[in-house]
């Protein structure tokens, strides 16, 4: 593992709200708003996007904790950017705060943490 960020580096990770990212249980669709189960998986691959740089060839990263403060509704065809910020680096941990911005306005934001592995 390598470190080449230092606390409050910065990553931005843009993504469309498509059909496939609205909030639906059972088959049904509840509302066409972006959905927080989708809002998490975006948030994580922001934060991600640190340890893809981070990891060796034979580590892997895995998520441990995930925090989310979804205040703001965006429709379906809209472009987020989800902004990740380094925190810290600790024993192969990887802790950054994120936040996700439309039309000028923070729809949510939170925390997400990764620890990096070897591949068995």
């Amino acid at each position: 593992m390598r470190v080449p960020f230092r606390p409050g580096d910065q990553k931005v990770y843009q993504t469309q709200v498509t059909s496939n990212k609205v909030a639906q249980f059972q088959g049904q669709i509840v509302h066409p708003f972006y959905s927080t189960f989708a809002l998490a998986q975006d948030a994580e691959w922001a934060c991600r996007l640190f340890v893809l740089d981070m990891k060796d060839p034979d580590e892997e990263g895995i998520g441990t904790y995930l925090s989310i403060h979804h205040v703001g509704a965006v429709p379906i065809g809209e472009k987020v950017d989800i902004v990740a910020t380094l925190l810290w680096v600790r024993d192969a941990t990887v802790h950054c705060a994120y936040e996700v911005w439309w039309a000028d306005q923070r729809v949510a934001y939170g925390e997400q943490t990764q620890k990096i592995l070897k591949k068995r």
